[in-house]
C-alpha cells in the first residue's frame, strides 16, 4: 500500500489557469483520509505554496511541503526545518556572473531578503506574481558571501535560455544541483538538495519505505523524485524526457491526471 505522495504543483497538481480542480481536491481528501500522507514538493517558496495547503486543508502539524525543489523541508504548521541544504552569496556571486557572461538574466531567493535580481525582467517579475511576493532589487556582488541563499535561477526567453545551457562548464554540474522547471526557467541548488533526496528524507523521518511512495512531475526539476519512487508517475504533458523515466503516465495537468493516479493505486476506484 502507499503511503505517501510527493506531487509537484506546476503542471502537475495545478491546472494550466493555476487552479486545483475538484477531482483532484477530492480524490486528495479522500487519500489523507485513509492515512496516506500528502505533500507538496516544488520549486515554488512556502510563500507561493500556502494558497494551496490552504485550500487542501493541509496545514495542521502532520502536514509537510518541499519548497525550492526540497532545498527546505518543513512541517507546515509551524514551519519547523526537518531538512534544509542551501547555497551562499558567494554561490549566488558566482552563477550571477556566469549568467552576465551569457547574456541571460538571474535572480535567487535568499532567507534574508526573498527575491533578489539585479535587474527586474520579464521572468523575474513572473516568479513574483505567481508566488505573491515583492522583488528586491541588489546588486549580487554586495551579498555577503555566507549569505544564505536557497536557490539561484538563471532566467530568460526559451531560445536564449537554450543557448546558455549550451554553455554551461561542464564542472557546474558537480557542484550544483542543476534543473530546467520550466522552459524559461534553469535552476542552481545546494548539490545535495533535490526533489528525490527531499522525499527520501521525509519518508524516513515519517518511517515509509521507498516501495510505499509515489511521486508525480511533468519536468526536469522531477527526475529525481520520480527516479527515487516506488511508482514514479508523469503527467500526459510531460516532456519526453520525463516521460522516458516514469514507471506510470497519467493524464494531464487539465484532466486530473493526479486525481486519476490517487483513484486507480490508492483508492482501487479503477
Amino acid at each position: 500500500m502507499y503511503k505517501l505522495v510527493a506531487l509537484d504543483m506546476d503542471g502537475t497538481l495545478l491546472s494550466s489557469d493555476g487552479t486545483i480542480s475538484q477531482e483532484n481536491k477530492a480524490a486528495i481528501s479522500a487519500a489523507r483520509e485513509q492515512g496516506v500522507s500528502i505533500v507538496l514538493a516544488s520549486g515554488r517558496p512556502l510563500e507561493g505554496m500556502t494558497w494551496a495547503l490552504n485550500e487542501l486543508d493541509m496545514t495542521g502539524s502532520n502536514d509537510f511541503v518541499l519548497s525550492y525543489n526540497a532545498s527546505l523541508v518543513q512541517r507546515v504548521s509551524n514551519k519547523e526545518v526537518i531538512r534544509s541544504e542551501t547555497l551562499t552569496g558567494l554561490d549566488a556571486k558566482n552563477i550571477a556572473s556566469l549568467a552576465h557572461d551569457l547574456g541571460v538574466h538571474v535572480h535567487a531567493f535568499t532567507r534574508r531578503q526573498g527575491l533578489i535580481t539585479p535587474a527586474n525582467n520579464y521572468y523575474t517579475d513572473h516568479e513574483a506574481k505567481i508566488n505573491g511576493l515583492a522583488i528586491t532589487i541588489e546588486d549580487f556582488a554586495t551579498l555577503e558571501n555566507d549569505e544564505e541563499v536557497m536557490k539561484v535561477m538563471i532566467i530568460d526567453e526559451p531560445d536564449r535560455l537554450s543557448e546558455a545551457i549550451a554553455q554551461l562548464p561542464k564542472a557546474l554540474y558537480q557542484s550544483y544541483t542543476i534543473v530546467q522547471s520550466a522552459p524559461f526557467f534553469l535552476e542552481f541548488m545546494n548539490p545535495n538538495s533535490n526533489k528525490g533526496v527531499g522525499v527520501e528524507a521525509l519518508a524516513e523521518y515519517l518511517d515509509i519505505k521507498q516501495s510505499e511512495v509515489i511521486c508525480m512531475g511533468d519536468a526536469g526539476n522531477d527526475h529525481h523524485m520520480i527516479e527515487y519512487a516506488g511508482l514514479g508517475v508523469a503527467m500526459g504533458n510531460a516532456t519526453d524526457e520525463t516521460k522516458a523515466i516514469a514507471n506510470f503516465i497519467t493524464d494531464t495537468n487539465n484532466n486530473a491526471g493526479v486525481a486519476k493516479v490517487i483513484n486507480e493505486f490508492i483508492l482501487d476506484m479503477k
